[in-house]
């Protein structure tokens, strides 16, 4: 994959990205992030993941929306992100088709 520069790129970004590239299982992971966020903050991106997965397998705006109670508007960001993003949500998806 090429490389990637980010708009977003900063020493405070990469700082906590390393952090979060020395976790190193699913327990450090619960630990790290419900004291990085709030638990409002991890369901959003919960969800933001589980609508990624559901428009990769080609579920309806509607059925999404009623399963995971996410809003058209998150929907729809999700997928232009999907479609016009960074291509971050495409290389964790095809990462867990792999493992599938």
């Amino acid at each position: 994959m090429d490389a990637y520069e980010s708009r977003m790129k900063s020493p405070e970004l990469d700082d906590v990205f390393h952090a979060i590239l020395s976790l190193r299982d699913l327990s450090e992971c619960y630990r790290f992030f419900e004291d990085m966020c709030t638990i409002n903050e991890l369901q959003a991106i919960a969800q933001r993941w589980q609508v990624a997965r559901q428009l990769d397998a080609g579920v309806t705006y509607q059925e999404i929306s009623h399963r995971y109670n996410a809003s058209t508007a998150t929907i729809s960001r999700v997928n232009r992100c999907l479609e016009y993003g960074a291509g971050g949500y495409r290389l964790l998806l095809d990462r867990a088709k792999q493992k599938e």
